[in-house]
């Protein structure tokens, strides 16, 4: 039987197993690899932030930060949850991916 891509979440107010889809965020930021340690530091003490607000459905595992873009991986309950944080945050999300299936080197074997 293959594994599910999405990792189990359980709830502290629910004893229920649930399979929590996970989402690949693209964030267009000009220049965003010439972010500072700092500059860094304040977007994820903001995402941190809204993602208290938001309860522990909404989870951020992390960040690809390149030249002119950061792509993010979140565990959500749907996509909608995956905007309710970028539009609290004041992050772009020009692209929201719910991930399907996740293959590495071991799936050649």
């Amino acid at each position: 039987m293959p594994s599910s891509p999405y990792p189990l979440y359980k709830h502290k107010n629910d004893q229920q197993e649930l399979t929590m889809p996970k989402y690949v965020i693209e964030r267009e930021i000009p220049a965003a690899g010439d972010l500072t340690t700092a500059e860094l530091q304040a977007i994820s003490q903001k995402s941190c932030g809204v993602l208290n607000q938001l309860g522990p459905q909404v989870q951020w595992l992390q960040s690809y930060v390149t030249d002119n873009k950061i792509y993010c991986v979140y565990i959500a309950p749907d996509e909608a949850s995956v905007r309710q944080h970028a539009e609290m945050g004041g992050f772009p999300a020009n692209s929201i991916a719910e991930v399907k299936n996740i293959i590495d080197p071991t799936s050649a074997e």
